[in-house]
Formats: structure tokens, C-alpha cells, sequence
């Protein structure tokens, strides 16, 4: 789209990229799939027809809805044109990263940044990453005279210009590593001198191998020719592309994108889904010596990782997911790096599954107004069959039928005593050779209400045997409140739950190793209002249960 219009009432206008004719889009049309002579001429009759205004709706609705479209400046993509006698750009390549010409084709190429973190998490080798710029750099250049072209104009083209693309990947890993936070104004400084560093010496490696092997073809007249007055084998040499194959490939982050999740549901071609952690992050709890496979558990059900105990607090503090950050930081870094790239970037904003229609608006306002050239969002579970989802909520909505393991003759497990309003609670909590596997609760005296606890501890039995993880069952449990307990409480000082279900749940978090014995919960915060357990959602620990909030 050519700019945001300041008066959203005026007709909108298509322009034919051959003829440069302009016409009105008349509401009576089908959008998608009218035909030239269903337009009418733009000095015709203007009433009935699509405005600026509907057009943007559309836009933003459809993109709130399904993720699609984006929004692609295209005039502030020809700003950057670097030959601008041979046409204006009119288009860019799927993910919206490489700008090009009628005919031109991109070949593009990635280095994963952190692999250059120092040892000691200080900073970037920065003389190892020159050197690997300059070597990708030639790479590039090398494929175009290689490629197998499919018609004659895509050759001309491609070798003319010798358009190439290097970018990055593993930015938030790297960020990680450094101990930066992604939301920060430091990672903001971090990717403008990354964007700068790559930029500078994509720059001198391409201007000496145009002395030594030759501009590109149609260098005269191009910004090289009559601005800079720098040879150059490539018309344009940096984009930052989405990197979503090579990134799984390379095990890191994707482009520029932050860390998805720390534990996601990954969907392959042929449908089957399975659940993996992040990389860099099994890495260094691994080598660290804190991942088990109760961490992995309470990753996977989408506990916080700063409320899982033995996470190493500097860690854990810029270990920031891609839900957690703010809009406006996802687009800070984009811009960042965009005002030192040839090309573009290839973005997406995620967003939550509760996202409006107008905070869609905001971004793509925002991403204009900070002069980056395109930018996408993605709200969670918009369409069906993501690639990357997260792990609980996908579990919440896909309609799945387990099948509970069958129970073996003997099990082994503990047993806890809770002081409740209407008398003692035993919980017993066992486990078979695959993970905790059933749940009893048995009140010590005539009272209560026993058919409910029996029933309520069935189906925990059934859930344990059928997969569910157990941290996601406590999360349900916790909390919980009935009014004889309520008045024990504020008498009888040995009473410290809330009923039987949130002692079912202290059980739970006991035979996991999550609290002490002294019923002191300290993996998981909980809120102090309700006794549920709070979720970190940008910067602030939320009780979703009662509204509870604290920020900082």
C-alpha cells in the first residue's frame, strides 16, 4: 500500500503497475474475482464505490481474523530502490523480506548470529563475524552465476542487477546469551549496531569484488552511479529473511523474531504434531545441570520458567517469549535494523488469541510511522493448522481423545494430611513407571462431602494416566475455596488450604517436588486474593482467576 491516507472518505484508486491507469473499485464488484472492465475509469461516477477508509478496514479485519495480508509500504520500499531508471518496485517476495523488480528473483543466505556470542557472554566476535560476512557474501554472489534460470527475462534481470540478500538468524538466542532482555532499550541499541556491522561490511565486500570481477551490469544510473559513486558488484546485498526451515535446521531462533515459547507444539507437512523445547534452552539447562523432566513438564503446560525452581534468575529474567513482548517492541527491533538494510525485513507481530481489531490497527500505524516497509501480525489460533502453537492453549482447543494407560497391580506413592473445615484429609498421591497415575482422598471423620472428592479424584486418576500433565491439573485445583474450610481458617491456624481441591493440588505439587512439606509453595506464584496461580503477561503477574494484578 502506497502510504497511510490522511483522508480515509476519498475514493480508493487501483493503479495498473503496466499502464499506470488508475480506477474506482465500485461496491457492486466481486473483490476476488473482478475483472478490468468491472472497474470503473477514475474521473467517472464515484458514488457507491470502495473508499480509502473501507479499504483499510477490510485490511485490518481480514488481518485480525487470519493473519493475512500484510502491509507492505511500497513507497517507502522505492526510497531504498537502488536503480531506480529501470522501473519502480511494485511487489516483493512472499514474506515480504526482497523487494524486487518485474523478473527479478531473490538469493538469499542467513548467519546465525549467536554462534558468535564470546564464551563468556560479554559480547560478539565481531572480527569472526566480518570474516563470515565476507565469505557469505562471495557465496551469494557465486550462486547468481550458477543458477539455473527458468525463462530469459528472470536471467537478464537477476544478472543485472546480482541482487543478493544476507541476513541474520538467531538474534533473540544471541540476546539471551548476552543477557538482554528483547523488550529493552538495550536490545534496541544491540540491533541497530548488529544491523550496522552486517550492512558495512556487505557493503566493502561486494565494492571489492566489483573491482576485482565487475560491477553489476546495470550499475550506471543506479544510487551506486549517481550517489555514492562506489563500484558495486550487487545492486543490494543485506534482507532479513524469516529463516523458518534453516532455523529448525540450524537449531536457533527464526530472523529476528523473539523466542516463540520455550516449549511448543510443532505441526509437520504430513499433520502429526509433537512438542519440543527450545533449543538454546534445553542446551543450557542441560549443560547447567537444572533441566529434568519435571522442568520440561512445567515448561510443556506453560508454567512461567522464572516460577521453576533451579532456573538461574539471570537467566530466566531475559528469557522473554514472543506473547510476553509488547507490540511496540516487536516493531522498535524491526526498525532498528531496517534503517541499515538494503532490502527489508520479514516480521511478524504474534498477538494473543484475544486480540482486537484495533490494536491491529496500532501496529501497522506504528510500524509506518517508524518507516519500516512492511510488517505482518499473527493472532494466536486464527487459523487452523498453525505451524507453531503454543503448547496449553493448543491443547485447549484442538479435540483430541485420550485413552487412560492401563493401572498396574501395584503402585507406589505418599500420603498427606491436610486440616480442613470438617475434619482431617488424607491425600494419597501414586505413580506407576511413567509418572504420577492416581489420586484418594479420604476424610478421617464422619463429615464433608466424600462422593464429591471421590468423584473429583477419579477423573485426576484418569487425566494422570491419560498424559495430562500434572502441572496442569494443579492449575485447575488451586484455589479452590468452600465455606466450611473458609471459617476453619480464620480460627484454627493448622488449616492452611482452601478445600479439598486445593489440597488435592498441594498433594499434587508435593509428590512432584514443587513445596516443602511445610505446604510452603515456592515454584509457583500464587495469587494472594484467591489462592490462584498467577500468569506473566507483559511485565505484570495476573490472577486470571479474580483480576489480581501486580506490575514490576
Amino acid at each position: 500500500m502506497s502510504g497511510l491516507h490522511n483522508n480515509p472518505d476519498s475514493a480508493y484508486l487501483v493503479t495498473n503497475p503496466r499502464t499506470q491507469k488508475q480506477y474506482l473499485l465500485p461496491k457492486s464488484i466481486a473483490l476476488h474475482s473482478y475483472r478490468l472492465q468491472d472497474l470503473r475509469p477514475s474521473n467517472g461516477d464515484r458514488k457507491n464505490c470502495y473508499t480509502v477508509g473501507d479499504v483499510w478496514k477490510m485490511i485490518i479485519t481480514n488481518a485480525h481474523a487470519t493473519g493475512e495480508p500484510g502491509v507492505c509500504f511500497i513507497d517507502r520500499v522505492n526510497e531504498d530502490n537502488p536503480t531506480p531508471s529501470l522501473g519502480k518496485i511494485h511487489a516483493t517476495n512472499p514474506c515480504g523480506e526482497q523487494p524486487l523488480l518485474d523478473y527479478e528473483a531473490c538469493n538469499l543466505g542467513s548467519l546465525n548470529v549467536s554462534k558468535f556470542v564470546l564464551p563468556d557472554g560479554s559480547d560478539l566476535d565481531w572480527q569472526n563475524l566480518s570474516t563470515a560476512i565476507h565469505y557469505a557474501v562471495r557465496f551469494l554472489d557465486n550462486v547468481i552465476d550458477v543458477n539455473y534460470w527458468p525463462i530469459p527475462q528472470i536471467q537478464q534481470m537477476s544478472l543485472g542487477n546480482r541482487k543478493i540478500g544476507l541476513g541474520i538468524m538467531g538474534f533473540a538466542d544471541a540476546l539471551v546469551l548476552l543477557g538482554i532482555r528483547y523488550d529493552s532499550e538495550k536490545a534496541v541499541c544491540f540491533a541497530k549496531q548488529l544491523g550496522q556491522f552486517l550492512q558495512h561490511h556487505a557493503h566493502a565486500t561486494s565494492s571489492k569484488l566489483a573491482e576485482k570481477k565487475g560491477c553489476f551490469p546495470n550499475w550506471q544510473g543506479s544510487i551506486w552511479d549517481s550517489d555514492y559513486h562506489t563500484p558495486m558488484r550487487n545492486a543490494a546485498c543485506t534482507t532479513i529473511a524469516p529463516t523458518g526451515s534453516i532455523s529448525i535446521i540450524a537449531q536457533c531462533s527464526s530472523g529476528i523474531e523473539p523466542i516463540f515459547s520455550l516449549a511448543y507444539k510443532r505441526r509437520a507437512l504430513d499433520g502429526e504434531a509433537f512438542v519440543q523445547l527450545h533449543p538454546l534452552l534445553e542446551e543450557l539447562g542441560t549443560a547447567q545441570g537444572w533441566m529434568n523432566e519435571t522442568v520440561k513438564t512445567m515448561l510443556m503446560s506453560g508454567i512461567d520458567v522464572r516460577d521453576i525452581p533451579g532456573t538461574p534468575e539471570r537467566l530466566a529474567e531475559v528469557l522473554v517469549t514472543a506473547h510476553q513482548i509488547a507490540p511496540e517492541w516487536h516493531l522498535r527491533i524491526q526498525a532498528a535494523l531496517q534503517s541499515n538494510l538494503d532490502n527489508a525485513v520479514s516480521k511478524t507481530v504474534n498477538l494473543p488469541a484475544d486480540a482486537t481489531v484495533e490494536e491491529v490497527e496500532k501496529i501497522f500505524q506504528f510500524a509506518f510511522e517508524l518507516r519500516c516497509k512492511g510488517v505482518t501480525v499473527y493472532r494466536d489460533s486464527s487459523r487452523d493448522k498453525q505451524v507453531l502453537s503454543l503448547t496449553k492453549m493448543s491443547e485447549a482447543s484442538e479435540a483430541v481423545s485420550l485413552e487412560p494407560r492401563s493401572r498396574i497391580r501395584v503402585t507406589t506413592g505418599k500420603t498427606s494430611k491436610f486440616r480442613m473445615g470438617c475434619g482431617t484429609l488424607f491425600v494419597t498421591v501414586n505413580q506407576d513407571e511413567k509418572g504420577l497415575c492416581e489420586v484418594f482422598a479420604n476424610l478421617g471423620k464422619a463429615g464433608g462431602c466424600p462422593s464429591q472428592s471421590e468423584a473429583t479424584c477419579r477423573a485426576i486418576s484418569a487425566a494422570l494416566r491419560s498424559g495430562v500433565a500434572p502441572t496442569v491439573i494443579i492449575d485447575q485445583l488451586a484455589g479452590i475455596r468452600c465455606l466450611s474450610t473458609a471459617v476453619a481458617r480464620k480460627t484454627n491456624q493448622g488449616v492452611n488450604v482452601l478445600s479439598c481441591p486445593d489440597a488435592i493440588a498441594q498433594a499434587l505439587e508435593e509428590a512432584l517436588g514443587l513445596s516443602d512439606i511445610a505446604g510452603n509453595h515456592y515454584s509457583i506464584k500464587k495469587c494472594p486474593d484467591c489462592g490462584q496461580i498467577l500468569r506473566f503477561e507483559a511485565g505484570c503477574d495476573i490472577c486470571k482467576n479474580c483480576g489480581y494484578s501486580k506490575c514490576g
